[in-house]
């Protein structure tokens, strides 16, 4: 089988090389962003809004581009990308952003490097998930909101430490909260709550990524005349809501079935999840 290349710096290399050296920042101090993105029928969904979230990301970390990563370049390198690797006109995409330079805690350079790194998917729309997700609230470790909690920076460990709560549990996904004990998001998804048929999900103010998929759905719920109330929420509610879902860019929209002993509807999110994908 051939060997996935992977584009480092603009240079294809096959994934299977060693990336860094032990002085490496992006090893050394997670010092980096990354973003997760999707291409259906060869087009990078939401190519601005991804790039505009980086470009904010990169301004936050002081990391300098020699190149403008807007939409265009996104859409190209991915293009580039899946024609080499053969993964044809859908695929996901990760971009991980970092400071290329030497030094201690304070950095000699803030020049921009990047991996970017693909892998095929079989289907040209979001798929729905038919069996609901079990979920549950982390609560070992919690996130706090600052400056830039709402970028996806390579410091992942609250969502690592999540992640592995989930698997011990035997849960589909985890809810994490912010320093002051409200919901944030879960591990890979920002979280949506049905209540009172109003619609609720965590301010950016709460901590939480300032998802793109997030910022989608937003817009449908109020094309649609839902309404959608950005607020601190007390996780307490999970268990007298009528529904929960999550968003993200690889998989758009994924009902929740169940929390504890509590069961949920999926009005909402249905009807979301099919105007998600008549876009």
């Amino acid at each position: 089988m051939p060997k996935q290349l992977i584009n480092i710096n603009n240079e294809l290399v096959p994934d299977d090389i060693a990336v860094f050296t032990a002085n490496h920042r992006a090893l050394r101090y997670g010092d980096g962003l990354f973003e997760s993105m999707r291409m259906m029928n060869g087009e990078l969904k939401f190519a601005d809004l991804h790039a505009d979230r980086i470009q904010r990301g990169m301004k936050a970390l002081k990391i300098e581009a020699p190149t403008k990563i807007d939409a265009a370049f996104l859409q190209q390198k991915a293009e580039e990308l899946s024609r080499v690797n053969k993964t044809g006109a859908h695929a996901r995409f990760r971009l991980s952003v970092y400071r290329d330079a030497d030094g201690l805690y304070a950095p000699n350079s803030n020049k921009m490097g990047y991996i970017l790194e693909n892998a095929k998917l079989h289907s040209g729309r979001y798929e729905w998930n038919d069996k609901g997700l079990l979920i549950d609230v982390f609560t070992e470790v919690r996130k706090s909101a600052g400056t830039l909690s709402n970028y996806k920076t390579a410091n992942s460990l609250v969502y690592v430490l999540a992640g592995i709560y989930k698997n011990e549990q035997r849960l589909d996904e985890a809810l994490l909260l912010n320093q002051d004990g409200f919901l944030c998001e879960a591990i890979s998804s920002n979280v949506f709550v049905v209540y009172k048929n109003q619609i609720f999900t965590p301010a950016l103010s709460e901590g939480c990524i300032a998802g793109v998929m997030r910022h989608v759905v937003i817009g449908l719920a109020k094309k649609a005349g839902m309404q959608v109330i950005e607020a601190q929420i007390n996780p307490a509610v999970l268990e007298a809501a009528e529904e929960i879902f999550l968003t993200n860019a690889s998989k758009g929209i994924l009902w929740v079935m169940g929390y504890k002993l509590k069961r949920y509807f999926n009005k909402n999110a249905t009807f979301l999840f099919e105007e998600l994908n008549k876009l």
